[in-house]
């Protein structure tokens, strides 16, 4: 187990590093084009290569990145262009605002998508066909208009959550809680439809092996075999899945932390993008990129645990 676990770090840690060097490249090939952003287009040339040289623009691209590599190890993202902070603080503030949402949504997805998929699987029928064309909406309908939809009626027209803003946890539970949860909702619905499917599959595909058959003969009752036997072996499948729609939670919490006025990861990156605030763009992929490898990494270690043979693949 020891061993498996050091191949999964050692493969996020050349993954984390692959990232930075094509966002690296992407970001600051263009040197001159980046101070020009900086200044704005009535900035003389003479102007511009002295914020070039200041910024160190003008050096080779492998000495700029081994430069940013160093301070990165040791949590120095460097400053904003624009505001003067520093990235790693600025991120900071903000991750715990978006992981509260992407995680809230990822509980959520994961425990109703399960509900859904194995009743549709185990009662067939009429179920299995509501389920079926549920998921097929929820996947349909964008994120960013089930997100207006629930903001018109659960906030605007009944006024039982928050609008926009966040409260922190610390602050309030229930104003937490008011502030989050139509986010969640809203984030949850097509990774939910996604997930709903595999899980379905994978308890249909269980169901007809020949151990269920035989637990069925001995007396077991349908929900002790569904309960202990059938979703820990139909469990790897829905979990790598559930793995790839956190990835696509963390950016879907873009349109979501918009919409909902949220300061939270989603809301900085369109500002640092928008502004060409390579150093804070810089952060912000790095440190996706790291939670993206540590979720991946607890899945694969609850895969293991459900499925021995995983830990040799």
């Amino acid at each position: 187990m020891f061993r498996f676990i050091l191949r999964r770090l050692a493969s996020g840690v050349v993954l984390v590093v692959a990232i930075s060097v094509v966002a690296f490249t992407l970001l600051y090939a263009g040197g001159g084009d980046i101070a020009r952003r900086i200044l704005g287009q009535n900035a003389t040339q003479e102007i511009v290569d002295r914020k070039a040289t200041e910024l160190g623009l003008d050096r080779p691209l492998f000495d700029q990145y081994g430069d940013w590599l160093i301070h990165a190890i040791q949590g120095d993202f460097g400053r904003s262009w624009f505001t003067g902070q520093l990235v790693s603080v600025s991120v900071s503030s903000r991750l715990a605002v978006t992981l509260s949402i992407v995680i809230g949504a990822i509980l959520v997805t994961a425990i109703v998508a399960t509900v859904l998929g194995t009743v549709a699987a185990v009662k067939g029928g009429w179920v299995d066909r509501v389920v079926q064309v549920g998921s097929v909406i929820g996947f349909a309908i964008p994120g960013f208009l089930v997100a207006l939809g629930l903001v018109l009626v659960f906030a605007i027209e009944l006024g039982w959550f928050k609008a926009t803003g966040y409260i922190p946890l610390t602050t309030s539970v229930t104003g937490w809680l008011s502030a989050v949860t139509l986010p969640i909702i809203a984030l949850s619905l097509g990774a939910m439809a996604t997930v709903a499917q595999q899980v379905r599959g994978s308890v249909s595909d269980a169901l007809s092996r020949d151990y269920v058959r035989t637990l069925r003969s001995r007396g077991l009752g349908m929900t002790r075999v569904v309960g202990k036997h059938v979703l820990r072996n139909a469990g790897g499948p829905a979990l790598a899945v559930l793995a790839v729609q956190f990835v696509g939670l963390l950016g879907g919490a873009v349109i979501v932390e918009k919409v909902f006025n949220i300061p939270g990861l989603g809301q900085l990156a369109v500002q640092a993008t928008s502004a060409s605030d390579i150093p804070s763009v810089m952060g912000l992929v790095i440190v996706t990129a790291v939670i993206v490898v540590v979720v991946n990494l607890l899945i694969d270690l609850t895969q293991a645990a459900l499925n021995p043979k995983v830990r040799f693949a």
